[in-house]
């Protein structure tokens, strides 16, 4: 019995050292891959050069990614999982208007600052006509973008903001917010430097200034 014990245990560890052994390796080739889809967009990305770049052969890197359609899906889901982590709790209608509205604006702005890559992948997958991820963002942000425009809404009728197009406001923030990821390059050659995090805190005052503009109620001091 207790031999039985002893192999089961080792058995058990064995396999959990090979699912985490994976998990890294697939993580790591994903780390790879969201450089490349970035840089070369999903056409012009090859598979064999982010096998070259996590230092696999091909062959190897197809064994946990069979197409470069199944490396792109999970280079996306990675992001989309990030993004949806960080705004999924946001919206709370208990809380005050204004404190939302700057935690939702630095949780964006924060997320272009450290994942930019990533944002510009999703972003070019949504400009092409999101023909290979539609889906995923039916099915996973529009149901929490509604539940934020509902929150919206509600403060609206409770006369805490201003009447404004709830949904509209949120594309304005996303614009705003994510344009310091998928179009840095343009921002850096007006600056003629690196975007900076003084940069990005300047752009968080700014942003948040305007959006509470936008939904302060005549003749009220505060949001």
């Amino acid at each position: 019995m207790a031999i039985t014990k002893t192999v089961n245990a080792i058995r058990t560890a064995t396999v959990k050292r090979r699912v985490i052994n994976r998990d890294k390796l697939e993580a790591d080739i994903a780390f790879e891959a969201v450089r490349v889809f970035a840089e070369s967009g999903y056409e012009g990305a090859s598979v064999a050069t982010v096998a070259d770049n996590a230092g696999l052969s091909k062959q190897n890197l197809m064994y946990y990614f069979p197409t470069k359609q199944a490396l792109y899906q999970r280079v996306l889901d990675d992001v989309l999982d990030e993004w949806l982590a960080r705004m999924d709790t946001l919206a709370d209608p208990s809380q005050e208007p204004r404190d939302m509205l700057r935690a939702y604006v630095q949780a964006k702005l924060r997320f272009s600052r450290e994942h930019p890559l990533g944002s510009r992948v999703y972003a070019m997958e949504v400009i092409s006509g999101a023909a290979l991820y539609g889906e995923q963002i039916r099915e996973r942000v529009v149901p929490l973008v509604r539940k934020d425009i509902e929150v919206f809404e509600r403060w609206i009728e409770q006369g805490r903001i201003a009447p404004v197009n709830a949904t509209h406001l949120l594309f304005a923030i996303w614009a705003m917010t994510q344009s310091y990821a998928d179009f840095s390059a343009q921002m850096e050659l007006v600056l003629n430097r690196k975007l900076t995090a003084d940069d990005f805190a300047d752009a968080e005052k700014l942003i948040t200034d305007m959006v509470l503009c936008a939904v302060a109620i005549p003749g009220s001091a505060d949001v």
